[in-house]
C-alpha cells in the first residue's frame, strides 16, 4: 500500500526559501508538441521555471533536489468548470436552508485541498453563493491550501430559471430576486448583474442559457434568455475584461448564447449539427463535463437521492453528454476541459480524461485541452499550461505514461504550485 506524505511545515519552509529546486524527471510531457521526452531536469527559482535541461543536473549544496526519475511529469491541470463551495449528496437540497456562509466556507477549504492534491492547480468556479470569491482570496494569501481560482461568484439566470436561488421554495419565501442576486429579465438587468459581479470581485461571468438538471424546476433544456439579454451581458462583460460562459443543455438556448457572444458552452448535451457548425464559426468552446453526466445518471437510480423532478431530468439528460462530445470532437468543435466537479466528489476531476479518450479523443489532445487550451481561454497563455522557461512552476507527476494508461492521470503523486511542493510520495 502506498503511503502519501504531505509536506511538513519545516520541509515546506525549507523548500520555500531554498535558492533553487531541481526536479529530476524520468519522463516529461511537452503538451505543445504532444511528445514525451526522458531524463530532464526542471530548475525552479522562486515561483517560476528557470530552465529545463537535458540529463539529471546537480544543483550544488544549497539546491533542493526532488527525485521524479520514475515518474511522468506534466504541467498542472486546469479545470474550467467546478463548483468548489459544495458537493452533491442526498442532503444538498436541504442544506441551502441549514448551512450558514461560514459552514459553506469551511467545507469549501476541504474541497479546494482535494482538488489541488488531484493535480488541478487552476480551476474556474462557475457559480456559488459568493463564498468562492472569499476562498480565492484566502488561497491567494496562503491562508488556505487550494488551486488558483477564477470565479464567477453567483451565476446569472432568469426568474424561475436554472440560477434563480429561490427555485423550489414555498411561494411566501420566493420573493422577487433581481440583478444583485443574479436574476435578470431584461438587457438592462443583464448589464447591472455583470457590473454587480465585477463589484463583488468575480473574474468571469456565467449565465444559465437553458434549464438545468439539478435545479428544482420542470425543464432541463428550455431557452431562458433572449438573445438581446445575452448580448447585453457579453458586451458589458467585454468592457470589464471578463470571460463569459453559458450553462446550456437545449439546442435553441445554445444557439442564442453562441450568437450572443458567449465564449464557452458548458455541457452542450442536446447540441445539433447546426449548433456545432455555429460553434466552429464563432470560435466558441465546448466544456463537456462528461463526468457530471455519468454521475447524475447513476445517482438518479438511487431512490430519494434527488427530488423527483430532478431525478427525471438526470435520467434523461445525463446519459447523452458523452455521445454528444464524441460527435462534437469528430466534427471539429473547439474543446476545453471541464468537469462540473461538485456534482461528483472534488478531487476526482481526472476521471474526465478517461471519458474523453473513451469517446475518441487522443490522450495528448485531452491533456492539451486541460493545459494549453484552458490557459489561453483564461488569458494566461504566457505563464500557465506548459512546462517552459519563464512559466509559473505549476508541476505535477504521475506513475505511468498517460498514452499507455490514461487512468494514471487519476493518481497524481506529486504536486507543485507556484514553486511550492504541496504533495510528494
Amino acid at each position: 500500500m502506498k503511503k502519501i506524505l504531505f509536506v511538513s511545515i519545516s520541509l515546506f519552509t525549507s523548500l520555500l526559501f531554498a535558492q533553487e529546486t531541481y526536479l529530476h524527471c524520468g519522463n516529461i510531457v511537452d503538451v505543445k508538441s504532444g511528445k514525451i521526452s526522458s531524463e530532464k531536469t526542471i530548475i525552479i527559482s522562486g515561483n517560476s521555471i528557470k530552465s529545463i535541461q537535458n540529463g539529471y543536473q546537480s544543483g550544488g549544496t544549497e539546491a533542493t533536489v526532488i527525485d521524479l526519475k520514475n515518474k511522468t511529469v506534466l504541467p498542472g491541470f486546469i479545470d474550467m468548470h467546478v463548483h468548489i463551495e459544495g458537493q452533491s449528496s442526498p442532503q444538498s437540497y436541504i442544506e441551502r436552508f441549514t448551512l450558514n456562509d461560514a459552514d459553506v466556507a469551511f467545507q469549501s477549504t476541504v474541497y479546494a485541498k482535494n482538488t489541488l492534491m488531484a493535480g488541478f492547480t487552476t480551476v474556474r468556479d462557475l457559480g456559488g453563493s459568493g463564498v468562492n470569491i472569499a476562498l480565492r482570496k484566502a488561497i491567494n494569501k496562503g491562508t488556505v491550501v487550494g488551486p488558483r481560482i477564477f470565479t464567477a461568484g453567483k451565476a446569472i439566470g432568469t426568474t424561475g430559471g436554472h440560477a434563480d436561488p429561490t427555485n423550489g421554495m414555498k411561494m411566501t419565501d420566493m420573493g422577487d430576486p433581481g440583478p444583485k442576486d443574479g436574476v435578470v429579465n431584461s438587457p438592462e438587468d443583464g448589464k447591472k448583474a455583470v457590473r454587480q459581479r465585477y463589484k463583488d470581485g468575480a473574474d468571469v461571468i456565467k449565465i444559465t442559457a437553458t434549464g438545468g438538471v439539478l435545479s428544482v424546476a420542470k425543464s432541463g433544456q428550455n431557452p431562458q434568455f433572449t438573445i438581446e439579454e445575452i448580448k447585453a451581458i457579453t458586451d458589458t462583460a467585454r468592457d470589464y475584461g471578463m470571460l463569459t460562459a453559458a450553462h446550456a443543455h437545449g439546442d435553441e438556448g445554445m444557439q442564442r448564447a453562441i450568437k450572443g457572444g458567449i465564449k464557452t458552452i458548458e455541457h452542450g448535451t442536446l447540441m445539433s449539427e447546426e449548433t456545432m457548425d455555429l460553434m466552429i464559426q464563432y470560435k466558441s468552446f465546448l466544456v463537456p463535463t462528461i463526468t457530471a453526466g455519468k454521475q447524475v445518471t447513476e445517482k438518479a437510480k438511487i431512490p430519494g437521492y434527488f427530488p423527483e423532478v430532478v431525478a427525471k431530468k438526470a435520467s434523461d439528460i445525463g446519459p447523452k453528454i458523452q455521445g454528444m462530445f464524441r460527435r462534437a470532437y469528430k466534427k471539429g468543435v473547439p474543446i476545453a476541459f471541464g468537469t462540473d466537479a461538485g456534482v461528483f466528489p472534488h478531487g476526482e476531476n481526472a476521471r474526465e480524461f478517461g471519458y474523453m479518450v473513451e469517446a475518441g479523443m487522443p490522450v495528448m489532445k485531452a491533456i492539451e485541452s486541460a493545459t494549453i487550451t484552458n490557459a489561453e481561454l483564461l488569458g494566461m497563455s504566457d505563464s500557465l499550461g506548459q512546462l517552459k522557461e519563464g512559466f509559473i512552476a505549476d508541476i505535477i507527476a504521475v506513475e505511468e505514461n498517460p498514452e499507455e494508461n490514461v487512468k494514471t492521470l487519476e493518481n497524481v503523486t506529486f504536486v507543485m504550485k507556484e514553486g511550492k511542493i504541496f504533495k510528494s510520495e
